[in-house]
């Protein structure tokens, strides 16, 4: 039976700046940063949707919700369509 400190670690190569890697890790990075910055407008504009349906004032939240939500996903869409022409082979 072998353990886990005996299989040999992956080497995680070269992070230094203008490498392959170091391009990816940023990548990477916005993929999670974006992800969640939707996640969060989203939940946001359906609880202000829910309460608008409640209470006629706080339709104003809602609408911002919805718009902040609708250019976050637009410039998201835009950066991955700009990602995939600058590196050849798509991803």
């Amino acid at each position: 039976m072998s353990s886990r400190k005996d299989a040999p670690a992956p080497e995680i190569g070269v992070l230094a700046p203008g490498t392959e890697q170091r391009d990816r890790l940023r990548s990477r990075f916005s993929d999670i940063a974006w992800t969640s910055l939707c996640a969060v407008l989203a939940v946001w504009a359906v609880l202000e949707s829910i309460g608008s349906a409640r209470e006629s004032a706080r339709w104003v939240y809602c609408g911002v919700a919805w718009v902040l939500l609708a250019v976050a996903l637009a410039t998201r869409v835009a950066a991955v369509r700009r990602r995939a022409r600058s590196v050849p082979g798509g991803r």
